[in-house]
């Protein structure tokens, strides 16, 4: 991938010795609510940004050759007589991770990288006998009929690794009962898979496989349970994401860009799956290495190329245009601020034209002094985020919560609850809520917290409550903490505040809430 286009390599030596390469948690720390150090993730965002300067090892030739070499030996010493192996040096053979690096391998040479594909080769045999083995295993199941549903997924991948061979070594001719039942449980059950990483999976093995069919069946189905829209581009929000291999939400839409690229051929919803991947970087960090290869791999290497046009996105204010300075190499990103006298509200009336293909983003910040009562939600925002108060009184029948509509009293117990909805997935949002002059928090210690299925680190300081999320996936979240009225008077509980400190762009805030304390 470093090497597919010299640009890459071009770029990466221009943003040497610069902030190109920082981590976003790192850049913008002016359009943030909160500095970066005082954060739970200080610490990612300098990995982050080493991690980004390492890439250019990869351009290195000499040591990029010396560790692939180095790396396939480790491989060739490691596999076992019969051609598995196992997870750990020294373990038991292990029949999934020998299919997981055989199917790498193919994946490789179908990329036009020229790898040894000796060890793959050695391991085929014992990968067609474990799949007849799983097929004897259900055959010899009580009340088994071949026509009732017995696809596994790790026989789908089987179907998919297998499929990048099938030019150089065939199934044995014994297995081949075997491989004709799988392949006509694949026929009949690919729906009930229940993963799209896996049902793409199968369209690319059963198109290589010569069943036509049922490849362009799946590709429908899968196109007809999809969202497209301008923003997040193809995707398809209804799939359910968890822990397991098969369920990676950036593997799955590499997965289906390679489907419809392989299999249909249709440009359009490759371009549209891309818009997705893209949007998820812009506000994610992709933890591990093989979500990020595989969706650099979806981008550059299927449907249109994203480096080859070097156009800027321009830009107009009050109808003239802005002159881009300081532009970064390859991502096209450049800043103008205006301050003090130079804000009119002609600046209101802004103008973006992209003359090219591909997708481009960006943001603008006004920022300025208002009184606290005549701050206003935000409105039409890809986060929403509403401030409600009650009172908290304790009854026979349990606690009671009533919403605040008047005047409340010294002692009564506040309940602040923050209801915040997002239309995306989002890393790295910090939610502050300010607090009333006259009131003071009934918690006072930080901690981490879990409820309603999201996990977050709470602290309490002097001003306001601060949430900190690693990760919160689309959806409505509720946030609630009780203060203690302390003082009489008539005075604002201030606002909550959101953002994601990965995009500072993605933001948000409520109104504030006026408190009349009487006794």
């Amino acid at each position: 991938i470093a090497t597919s286009d010299p640009k890459i390599e071009q770029v990466f030596q221009q943003w040497r010795a610069t902030k190109a390469l920082d981590s976003p948690l790192l850049k913008n720390e002016d359009l943030k609510a909160v500095l970066n150090e005082e954060t739970p993730w200080h610490r990612q965002a300098q990995a982050e940004s080493q991690a980004r300067r390492n890439v250019g090892i990869l351009f290195d030739q000499n040591r990029l050759e010396d560790e692939t070499q180095r790396a396939l030996n480790q491989l060739a010493e490691q596999q076992l007589d019969d051609g598995r192996w196992p997870w750990f040096p020294g373990g038991s053979a292990n029949d999934f991770i020998t299919l997981y690096i055989t199917t790498g391998f193919g994946r490789l040479h179908h990329l036009g990288v020229q790898v040894d594909r000796e060890p793959a080769f050695r391991s085929l045999a014992r990968l067609d006998a474990w799949m007849a083995e799983m097929h004897k295993d259900v055959a010899s199941r009580k009340n088994f009929k071949p026509e009732d549903n017995h696809l596994s997924h790790t026989i789908a991948l089987y179907l998919y690794g297998r499929s990048f061979f099938l030019g150089d070594q065939l199934v044995d001719q014994q297995y081949q009962p075997s491989l004709d039942f799988w392949l006509d449980q694949a026929k009949r059950h690919w729906l009930k898979l229940g993963s799209l990483q896996l049902q793409a999976n199968l369209a690319v093995a059963m198109d290589r496989f010569d069943v036509p069919d049922v490849s362009n069946r799946i590709m429908v189905s899968i196109k007809e349970r999809s969202v497209n829209d301008e923003e997040m581009g193809m995707h398809w929000p209804a799939q359910a994401w968890s822990q397991w291999w098969y369920q990676a939400p950036i593997e799955t839409q590499a997965s289906i860009i390679e489907a419809f690229d392989e299999v249909m051929n249709d440009a359009q919803a490759v371009e549209d799956c891309k818009v997705w991947l893209l949007k998820q970087k812009q506000t994610q960090d992709w933890e591990t290495t093989k979500a990020t290869a595989d969706a650099i791999y979806a981008l550059l290497l299927r449907g249109t190329d994203l480096l080859a046009s070097d156009r800027l996105v321009e830009v107009e204010l009050g109808g003239i245009r802005i002159q881009p300075v300081d532009v970064e190499a390859g991502t096209g990103f450049f800043e103008h601020r205006k301050v003090g006298g130079e804000v009119t509200a002609d600046l209101s009336k802004i103008k973006v034209t992209k003359q090219d293909e591909g997708v481009a983003w960006g943001s603008v910040h006004w920022q300025y002094f208002e009184d606290i009562d005549r701050v206003t939600a935000s409105g039409d925002n890809p986060l929403r985020l509403t401030k409600e108060l009650y009172v908290k009184t304790n009854t026979d029948a349990g606690p009671v919560l009533k919403r605040v509509t008047g005047d409340v009293n010294v002692g009564d117990e506040l309940v602040v609850r923050l209801v915040l909805r997002t239309d995306r997935d989002l890393e790295f949002v910090h939610i502050r809520d300010h607090r009333g002059s006259g009131t003071e928090p009934v918690n006072v210690l930080s901690s981490y917290r879990w409820r309603d299925g999201l996990g977050y680190y709470e602290s309490t300081r002097d001003t306001a409550s601060h949430f900190f999320v690693d990760f919160m996936r689309q959806g409505t979240y509720v946030f609630e903490y009780s203060t203690r009225v302390q003082l009489r008077g008539d005075y604002q509980t201030g606002i909550a505040m959101i953002q994601c400190m990965y995009a500072p762009e993605f933001n948000s805030h409520s109104e504030s809430i006026r408190l009349t304390v009487g006794q």
